[in-house]
């Protein structure tokens, strides 16, 4: 089993910008890829950002050049860096750990940017 628990997520004006933290607990060593994924109200969970274990990092193109995803093994801990954020950004934003097998998820921190 693995525990995720984000923190960051906040109110930001358009422009702003947020970090998101997401530190994971319990069977870590089995972790491969780490992610964030994102749920505006009304539409479905989205990929955002993942990296794996030696640091390659992919993007969604909505956010590649504004987000930035990284990942301290030694604190078993993943950040996103979230600048000149736009409204379409606002929604929930969860971490995500997959194994071989298997995939966990965290509770989820809101993120919302007014205009």
């Amino acid at each position: 089993q693995v525990q995720l628990v984000e923190s960051g997520g906040g109110l930001v004006q358009a422009g702003g910008s947020l970090r998101l933290s997401c530190v994971a607990s319990g069977s870590i060593f089995s972790i491969t890829d780490m992610g964030w994924y994102r749920q505006a109200p009304g539409k479905q969970r989205e990929l955002v950002s993942t990296i794996t274990s030696g640091g390659v990092s992919t993007y969604a193109d909505s956010v590649k050049g504004r987000f930035a995803i990284s990942r301290d093994n030694a604190k078993n801990t993943v950040y996103l860096q979230m600048n000149s954020l736009k409204p379409e950004d606002t929604a929930v934003y969860y971490c995500n750990a997959r194994m071989l097998l298997s995939q966990y998820w965290g509770q989820g921190t809101q993120v919302i940017v007014s205009s």
